[in-house]
């Protein structure tokens, strides 16, 4: 900060001595970083005036830069300036500069949601075994609440509970880690790296050059109540298995 960059502009001035390129020495105030390397190796802000005397553009700017309160609204507000803008201009938004980053960043989402699925799809599978194998240890205990007037509704109440606390246990527990780990992605994902000595996003390769995290209560809602419908239908088959115990087989060896 506070050195001087002689800035060369591609346009020339001709002169009777031929073409001579346009030179402007600039000051350096500030350097800033928002963490993308595109943006962060490529970009260079100066003062209007610099620039329009620069270019000879006089009063002329080459174009315009709206900020939104809401920068998902981005998208409809260009579409809406290209219909009223009567003029030859270029609309573009946030979402084109960069379309194909984003439509990554989505289907990494939608993929991300999946393997999630199946990950609890499997836990809820050994949530099967372990109720399986409770049914299969408790058949005599099962047969003697039969005997004592216990329904088969009942039977399947009293284990589709038993998997249910087991899943709400889980489910809260790795809710609480998820949580914790999202709010506190920016100090672990350092850690782990210096741990390491490894870096998980480096500058020339990727895009972004830290891993940013934000916490979407709706994401987590869905989360929590596809595994917890997935919970209660790993349920079903061993408590159906449970009513179905017959009193006089399971007590015949007793």
């Amino acid at each position: 900060t506070g050195d001087k960059v002689t800035l060369i502009a591609p346009q020339g001035t001709v002169t009777p001595a031929g073409v001579i390129p346009r030179l402007k020495s600039l000051k350096v105030v500030g350097i800033f970083e928002v963490g993308m390397y595109e943006y962060d190796s490529g970009l260079a802000l100066i003062h209007l005036s610099d620039a329009q005397k620069l270019y000879q553009m006089d009063d002329r700017v080459t174009g315009v830069r709206l900020k939104v309160d809401d920068l998902f609204q981005a998208p409809r507000i260009a579409r809406e300036l290209a219909r009223h803008v009567d003029v030859d201009a270029y609309i573009s938004d946030w979402t084109r500069s960069h379309a194909n980053f984003f439509r990554a960043v989505q289907i990494e989402k939608n993929m991300m949601f999946i393997i999630l699925s199946l990950i609890v799809a499997v836990a809820a599978f050994n949530l099967v075994s372990t109720l399986v194998m409770a049914v299969t240890d408790k058949e005599s205990d099962i047969a003697i609440l039969r005997t004592l007037g216990a329904s088969p509704a009942s039977i399947m109440q009293v284990f589709i509970v038993q998997g249910a606390l087991i899943g709400v246990i889980g489910l809260a527990l790795g809710l609480a880690g998820g949580i914790a780990l999202a709010l506190n992605i920016d100090v672990v994902v350092p850690a782990i790296e210096r741990l390491f000595n490894t870096q998980f996003l480096a500058k020339e390769v990727y895009y972004i050059s830290e891993l940013p995290s934000e916490l979407l209560w709706r994401d987590v809602g869905v989360i929590a109540a596809v595994s917890f419908v997935l919970t209660l239908l790993a349920t079903l088959y061993p408590s159906w298995r449970a009513s179905r115990v017959n009193p006089a087989e399971a007590l015949r060896y007793e």
